[in-house]
């Protein structure tokens, strides 16, 4: 799938224009300046950008050397000969003026990317031709920029003995990371011991982790060997390791300085050869200097680091992991090859997948095992397709949901809005100042759903409306 990048100011044209090119099959990313667009995304990334001419800051003619040898298409809605001129001059592959036609501006864009192939794409098609499959390592594969980083790294890491800290989000996969390194590693053949620190009480991580005497306290009946311990001569994996309560913090510390433990209730020290990969969805660093987290500590694990995007950051990755769950889950479970529908499609690209990775295994899942059809729709995913994208049009515009929200008392009251308390009130607000095909492409939806929506909360349309507008038309004629 080939990958374009539009950069608009304009958020409606910008929204316009990447739905008319998912139509058409091109997978789109969006920024709103060029500053944005170079911090945000690597321009080598893509086959085409496409960027208005006036930007907030740079123009969009900057865009032409920062993009190398991707082709920039520039967009004017200053429609004269002697911009076309001047972006041509500068290097811009073709110009088209704004409003487009749409089939104007699918013609342009297939000409361009045909004419003028990117190194990436040579390397696509030679990849393909090649029968060559995403990347990956046991458990994780992918084939973005941030995912092919993360297996380099891994492969790189992995043959050393140094400590390894790894960052993401909850289920992005940490552990299946942690275990790809140790299979990578010197250790390989030896003992992967994982232990999660957020799931064993406070008052028995210690014991856990280090082992005690008969007799140390009560209940202690007969010596037992800790988790430390156990992993001698392999590798010891602490998940949530932010969890990991002050006192077991200083003992940690002591194992990773010193190469040995003591357990509760002995006076002797043992010599241990473990390494230690941690994993963590908080910010260490943070918690640290809030003094939750020993600094120290922090420093000692803090080696080297492997860094797992979110899932919603994964771009064709999501759709390629969700077509791989279906058909795994669907063998297992004996069914016929499974598909998704469009609409599937549409809801698993552009749902935000707060879960990650594990969320939408478990989605795919369920919508396997209780679908009757060979066409897996969005409404098996328990995905709502209208409000994902009402909550994308409230994200452009800088609202939260309730959830997301963690502002003071004096924020603005829509960001306490459920998303239909959010529908209702935006369509009362603005009927009388908007037609029904504007107020769905503000909320991002079609005329059918606005009406059907209208209809489930009981919001009749406006009688006033198209007066409202007659006069201000007639007002502004004036």
């Amino acid at each position: 799938m080939k990958k374009i990048l539009v950069v608009e100011d304009e958020s409606v044209i910008r929204t316009a224009l990447r739905r008319l090119l998912e139509r058409h099959d091109y997978q789109v990313s969006e920024s709103g300046s060029v500053q944005e667009a170079e911090t945000q995304h690597n321009l080598g990334d893509f086959d085409l950008v496409i960027s208005d001419l006036r930007l907030p800051g740079a123009p969009g003619t900057d865009l032409i050397k920062k993009a190398g040898d991707v082709p920039v298409l520039i967009m004017t809605s200053y429609a004269s000969l002697r911009s076309a001129v001047d972006s041509m001059r500068m290097g811009a592959v073709d110009y088209i003026a704004k409003p487009f036609d749409h089939g104007d501006m699918v013609s342009a864009v297939q000409r361009i990317i045909a004419d003028h192939p990117t190194p990436r794409a040579v390397q696509e098609k030679e990849r393909i031709a090649a029968g060559d499959k995403p990347q990956g390592m046991a458990g994780v594969v992918g084939n973005c920029p941030a995912m092919l980083s993360l297996f380099d790294h891994v492969e790189k890491v992995s043959p050393t003995d140094s400590t390894v800290l790894v960052l993401g989000e909850t289920g992005t996969g940490k552990e299946l990371v942690a275990r790809s390194v140790h299979e990578h590693s010197r250790r390989a053949g030896k003992t992967l011991i994982s232990v999660n620190c957020a799931a064993i009480p406070d008052t028995l991580i210690e014991s856990e982790l280090f082992g005690y005497e008969k007799g140390a306290f009560t209940g202690a009946n007969a010596s037992r060997m800790g988790l430390i311990e156990a992993a001698d001569g392999g590798t010891l994996f602490l998940d949530e390791i932010g969890e990991l309560p002050m006192e077991a913090q200083a003992r940690l510390l002591r194992f990773i300085q010193e190469g040995e433990i003591r357990r509760i209730g002995s006076v002797h020290s043992r010599k241990v050869n473990v390494r230690l990969i941690c994993a963590t969805h908080r910010d260490l660093q943070k918690l640290a200097a809030e003094g939750l987290f020993r600094q120290d500590l922090f420093y000692r694990i803090n080696v080297l680091r492997l860094s797992l995007p979110p899932l919603r950051k994964r771009g064709k990755d999501i759709l390629h992991l969700a077509e791989q769950m279906l058909q795994m889950h669907a063998e297992n479970l004996g069914k016929e090859v499974m598909s998704l529908s469009p609409r599937a499609i549409q809801a698993i690209t552009t749902y935000q997948w707060p879960g990650n990775v594990r969320e939408l295994k478990h989605a795919i899942e369920r919508a396997v095992i209780l679908s009757d059809s060979q066409e897996i729709d969005n409404e098996a995913l328990g995905i709502d397709l209208e409000l994902v994208n009402i909550n994308r049009i409230r994200g452009q515009q800088g609202i939260t949901t309730t959830r997301q929200h963690t502002g003071g008392s004096n924020s603005d009251p829509l960001e306490d809005l459920s998303l239909e308390d959010y529908f209702q009130r935006f369509v009362l607000e603005h009927q009388d100042s908007m037609s029904e095909t504007e107020l769905a492409q503000k909320l991002g939806v079609s005329r059918k759903c606005l009406w059907e929506r209208r209809q489930r909360f009981g919001i009749p349309r406006s009688k006033s409306s198209g007066a409202t507008r007659r006069k201000n038309t007639a007002l502004g004629a004036q």
